[in-house]
């Protein structure tokens, strides 16, 4: 007969990403979790896992599996949770994350907001460019842009952001200003990201372009890329309420005035295979209210991340 332990287990290693991780927020030893699954596929009768010393792949008949049971999972673990949150005050800890430049203003007072309205409450904060396994990592909620690959993910749209293009005034009389995007390919860019290699895609009068560019410094988070762009090693692409900024204290100036990057989404993301408990629901309340409160429907929220 099928336990019902042996299925949270499973969803919970596909989550996690791996026997080790999930064996680590199961709190039970690996070799425990891996008897589990064999248990639960010699009662299915079908292989769910492809394991190898170096990677964890769903078959395709676990991957059906994992889908079907995991919403049941929602279900049970909603039902238990919805009964203690009817008279349950948010309490306990929350884990956020998100990305380096975005610790500002807006971040700040959402949490300082939260602990002065809810004081059973406590917030960890990480801030970093990577892209977290959220179970993994113990992760309540995470803001993200751009797409969100991460189909284990459900994900809330706070807002919106693009991006300007941004030189210092010794760069520009350095080197001159583009009068086009094709111009950029003459100029040093400071590249956002991983790869110094990934096209810039833009929007402008005539629509969408796209234009290869290259420079001398690249980094993955967006501190580091705002810096070198004052110290003048080139022409970067800055979130509109950071560049502008800096454009008016005078360490940047605006490059190519009618193009910007293509508007992208502020999404607030947390781990499907949970309900979301009162202190989270609550934050995430908290902080869409607070955007709702800030912006006019044109203004773009920023979002200081690669």
């Amino acid at each position: 007969m099928l336990d019902l332990n042996d299925i949270m287990i499973f969803a919970r290693v596909i989550e996690a990403g791996s026997f080790t991780a999930a064996a680590r927020l199961l709190g039970m030893p690996k070799t425990t979790v891996s008897r589990r699954i064999a248990t639960l596929e010699r009662e299915l009768g079908v292989r769910l896992l492809q394991r190898t010393t170096r990677s964890l792949n769903l078959t395709d008949a676990g991957r059906l599996y994992y889908e079907e049971s995991s919403q049941a999972l929602r279900t049970i673990e909603g039902a238990n949770l919805r009964l203690a949150e009817a008279r349950a005050e948010p309490a306990g800890t929350i884990r956020i994350s998100a990305p380096v430049g975005f610790g500002g203003p807006f971040l700040q007072e959402a949490i300082f907001d939260f602990l002065s309205t809810y004081p059973k409450t406590r917030v960890e904060l990480r801030l970093t460019d990577d892209r977290l396994n959220l179970v993994e990592n113990g992760i309540d909620l995470a803001f993200r842009t751009g797409i969100l690959e991460d189909s284990t993910l459900i994900a809330r749209k706070l807002g919106s952001t693009h991006r300007i293009l941004c030189a210092s005034p010794e760069y520009i009389a350095r080197c001159g200003t583009p009068d086009h995007p094709a111009d950029l390919t003459r100029h040093d860019c400071v590249i956002a990201g991983q790869s110094a290699h990934t096209p810039w895609l833009l929007e402008g009068p005539h629509g969408r372009e796209t234009v290869s560019v290259s420079g001398r410094f690249a980094a993955n988070e967006m501190q580091a890329v705002m810096a070198a762009a004052i110290a003048g090693y080139g022409i970067a692409q800055l979130p509109y309420r950071v560049g502008q900024t800096c454009i008016k204290d005078g360490r940047l100036c605006r490059v190519l005035d009618g193009y910007a990057t293509p508007v992208g989404g502020l999404y607030v993301v947390y781990p499907s295979s949970r309900h979301l408990p009162p202190l989270v629901k609550s934050f995430i309340e908290l902080a869409a209210s607070r955007l709702d409160a800030g912006t006019d429907g044109n203004d773009e929220f920023v979002i200081v991340s690669p």
